[in-house]
């Protein structure tokens, strides 16, 4: 098989993950076997969010075991906003996490191929400014419900929010820099050193 080598917070990202989902899992004393997890991948609910609409942008991974959900932000060293003490995140990557767990904890299997009951019964209970929910029959519509099925089927106790985590992984290079020590309260900081598997930023994947 060819060697395949990544560059930048998203190849980090997808290292991370094949090789230390089970630290991430640690952090939260959660003791899923890695084999029984679920983990999405850059899943998008539309690229750009934007005011007024129902799209809400893409997390850089959901990792999902059998007793929490975790919705993940991937940041690196290689940023012009980091400082050595505080990364904060911006407005429309906290709402990110705000609206999928109000869906997360608003859908449930009874909606499945229904998605405009969904919309009626829980219309006037989505409050986040000026968005929208996501119309039945569109595609953010149909990538919703089928994450959210196999995040429910995967996790046993969704849909509660204290099962719902916000994470942040921030790669360094401990040669160069020294991770954060304070981002969004709502959120774990999960400090990865990168430094020791890298040639020239480049991480191998495979």
């Amino acid at each position: 098989m060819s060697k395949i080598f990544g560059y930048g917070e998203d190849a980090l990202t997808l290292w991370a993950l094949k090789q230390h989902a089970s630290s991430i899992l640690k952090e939260f004393q959660d003791k899923t076997p890695i084999s029984d997890c679920l983990i999405f991948y850059r899943p998008s609910f539309g690229r750009h969010s934007k005011a007024n609409s129902s799209v809400f942008g893409e997390f850089d991974a959901i990792l999902v075991s059998k007793e929490s959900i975790y919705l993940i932000e991937s940041k690196w060293d290689n940023l012009a906003e980091f400082s050595n003490s505080e990364l904060l995140l911006r407005e429309e990557q906290t709402i990110r996490h705000r609206i999928f767990s109000w869906y997360l904890t608003h859908w449930s299997k009874n909606y499945l191929n229904n998605w405009q009951t969904f919309i009626n019964e829980h219309q006037n209970d989505f409050k986040f400014g000026n968005k929208t929910i996501a119309p039945a029959d569109s595609l953010l519509a149909r990538n919703l419900e089928l994450i959210l099925s196999r995040l429910q089927e995967n996790c046993r106790s969704c849909p509660s929010e204290d099962n719902i985590k916000n994470v942040l992984l921030f790669f360094y290079n401990a040669e160069k820099s020294k991770p954060p020590t304070r981002t969004d309260n709502t959120f774990k900081l999960i400090p990865i050193e990168y430094n020791r598997e890298t040639k020239g930023n480049f991480v191998m994947l495979s």
